[in-house]
C-alpha cells in the first residue's frame, strides 16, 4: 500500500528524525539516498523501516515521490531513505581518533570517512562534539558512519593507548608512521584543545604548514596518513607492461 499523505504517522517521525539537531532525538537517525542505503546493507546495519518513492522499483514502503520529497532534508528530495537505530561501543585501538569540542557535523562526519580510509579501529567523541548521527554528519560520512564504531567519552584517561595530541602551538612536528596503540585526539580548529586536555595528553605534535590552521576534519585526515603511510604502502603503482 502506498503512502500518500504527509501527515501519515511514520513520516511525521521520519521529518523530525530527518532535521534532527541534537540529542533529544536520540536513539534512531535517517540516512537518504540509494548509496547510504547500500552502504549499511553493506555494514549488516539493518533498516528499522525503509521508504521509497513510488514507481522508483526500490524495496521497501511505497511513498507518492512528491510526498517523499517533503519529508527529505535534502533540497532536491530523495528516492530512498531509512530509518536505523544507534550504535555506540567502547573506545577501541589500536589507532583510536577522538574528536573534542569539533562542533561541526560536516567535519565529524567527514573525520569519521578518513578514519575509514586510514583504517582507525574507532571514532570517539569527547564534550561539545556534534551529533555524528545527525543528518550533516551522516551525508558527509559517506557511509563510513556505518562501518567505524562509534564511542562517547568525557574523559581523556578512558582512550586506548597512547594519546597524541594535535597542537598548533606544540615543538614537535608530526612526521612518519607512528607504532603502537595509540589515540589520535583533535580538538576544534579555532579553540583547539582545552589545557587540562593537552596535558593529559602523552605527547603533543603540530602539523607542518603555512597558515596558521587547518579545520579539524583535514588536520585529522593529514595526521592519520602520516601516521599509517607505511602500513598503507607508499611504493607507487606498478609499472604496466612495457614500462
Amino acid at each position: 500500500m502506498t503512502i500518500t499523505s504527509p501527515h501519515n504517522e511514520k513520516l511525521k517521525q521520519v521529518r523530525r528524525l530527518a532535521r534532527r539537531r541534537g540529542r533529544e532525538d536520540a536513539g534512531r537517525f535517517v540516512a537518504e539516498g540509494e548509496d547510504l542505503l547500500a552502504a549499511a546493507q553493506d555494514a549488516g546495519w539493518p533498516a528499522v523501516e525503509c521508504f521509497v518513492a513510488a514507481g522508483s522499483g526500490l524495496a521497501g514502503t511505497e511513498v507518492e515521490p512528491e510526498i517523499l520529497a517533503r519529508v527529505s532534508g535534502l533540497g532536491s528530495g530523495t528516492r530512498a531513505l531509512a530509518v536505523y537505530e544507534e550504535r555506540w561501543s567502547a573506545p577501541t585501538g589500536p589507532l583510536c581518533v577522538c574528536l573534542w569540542g569539533v562542533g561541526d557535523p560536516g567535519n565529524v562526519g567527514a573525520v569519521l570517512r578518513s578514519a575509514l580510509a586510514f583504517g582507525a579501529g574507532c571514532v570517539a567523541l569527547g564534550p561539545g562534539c556534534a551529533d555524528p548521527f545527525g543528518p550533516k554528519a551522516v551525508r558527509a560520512s559517506m557511509g563510513a558512519v556505518f562501518e567505524v564504531p562509534l564511542a562517547r567519552i568525557e574523559d581523556v584517561r578512558e582512550l586506548p593507548g597512547a594519546v597524541l595530541a594535535l597542537d598548533a602551538g606544540a615543538d614537535d612536528v608530526l612526521r612518519g608512521p607512528v607504532a603502537g596503540e595509540l589515540t589520535l585526539l583533535v580538538g576544534a580548529e579555532r579553540t583547539g584543545l582545552p589545557p587540562e586536555v593537552l596535558g593529559a595528553a602523552s605527547r603533543a605534535a603540530r602539523i607542518a604548514i603555512h597558515s596558521e590552521s587547518l579545520n579539524a576534519a583535514m588536520a585529522a585526515s593529514i595526521a592519520l596518513y602520516e601516521m599509517t603511510r607505511d602500513a598503507a604502502g607508499t611504493a607507487g603503482p606498478e609499472p604496466a607492461d612495457g614500462e
